[in-house]
This record gives C-alpha cells, sequence and structure tokens, in this order.
C-alpha cells in the first residue's frame, strides 16, 4: 500500500507531474465507472439534481487530481454521490412528495398558442425567452 500511496502522492504536500498523472488515469477511469452506473438522463436532461450532481462530481474529482484533496477518500466521497442520486432518482416517481421536492412542479407556459404572461413571470422568464425556447425546439411560432 505504501508504494500505492507514493504513486498518488498520497502524504505530500505538493504531487509531481507523474503523480497528477496517475491521479488522472485513475479518476477519469473511476468517472467513466460512475456514468456507467448513474441513469442516462443525468447527463441528457439537466435537472436541478443533474445540474447539483454535476457540479459537485466534478469539482470535488478535480480537487482529488490536483492532490488538493486526498485521492481515496474523494473517491469514496463521490461514489457515495452517485449511489444518493440514484436512490433519489429511483424513488421520485414513487413519491409525490420527494418528487415535488427534487424536479419542482410543472409550469403552463403556454395554452393553445397563448402565452400565459403571469406564468412566464412567475417562473423568471422574459419575452426573449419565448423565441429562445421555440427555436431550440424548431419551432417559428407559437401556432406551430
Amino acid at each position: 500500500m505504501e508504494t500505492f500511496y507514493y504513486l498518488i502522492g498520497q502524504d505530500t504536500p505538493r504531487i509531481a507531474w507523474w503523480q497528477m498523472s496517475i491521479r488522472a488515469g485513475i479518476i477519469f477511469a473511476y468517472a467513466i465507472l460512475l456514468y456507467r452506473m448513474a441513469p442516462r438522463r443525468s447527463f441528457l436532461n439537466l435537472s436541478a439534481q443533474d445540474i447539483v450532481l454535476t457540479v459537485i462530481l466534478g469539482s470535488s474529482l478535480s480537487r482529488a487530481l490536483t492532490g488538493n484533496a486526498p485521492l481515496l477518500p474523494t473517491l469514496a466521497a463521490t461514489g457515495l454521490l452517485v449511489i444518493l442520486y440514484v436512490g433519489v432518482t429511483t424513488l421520485a416517481p414513487h413519491s409525490k412528495i420527494l418528487s415535488r421536492l427534487v424536479k419542482g412542479r410543472r409550469i403552463t407556459l403556454v395554452c393553445n398558442g397563448e402565452v400565459d404572461f403571469q406564468a412566464f413571470r412567475k417562473a423568471h422568464f422574459g419575452e426573449n425567452d419565448i423565441t429562445e425556447i421555440l427555436r431550440l425546439n424548431g419551432l417559428r411560432d407559437l401556432s406551430e
């Protein structure tokens, strides 16, 4: 185990370039493993919990890469975060309370081609957001 700690620079205040390179390989493989464990939705449909997970994982893994955090405890903590994420996303469809807490509630912004400007303001959208949302969905105007 001493050899492993030497290779990853576990007990040194600063790590060498080659130790950081070894950490990069370990972290890359570990991130791929975590990606394979997490539901596909976490990387396609960016809801609040998806964004939070992505930011936290990126932040913690980058600290482990540069040696600002110990490698093995950081890998354990990020693994736990993914397990918690999987648990929440598995349970949310079966619990209205958890679903509302994690996903929020649906807001109807357009109904029968008419914009509900009160709902837009409540959702903190501006008028330019309407055209952007249409464009992102391949639509030219609300009648479509």
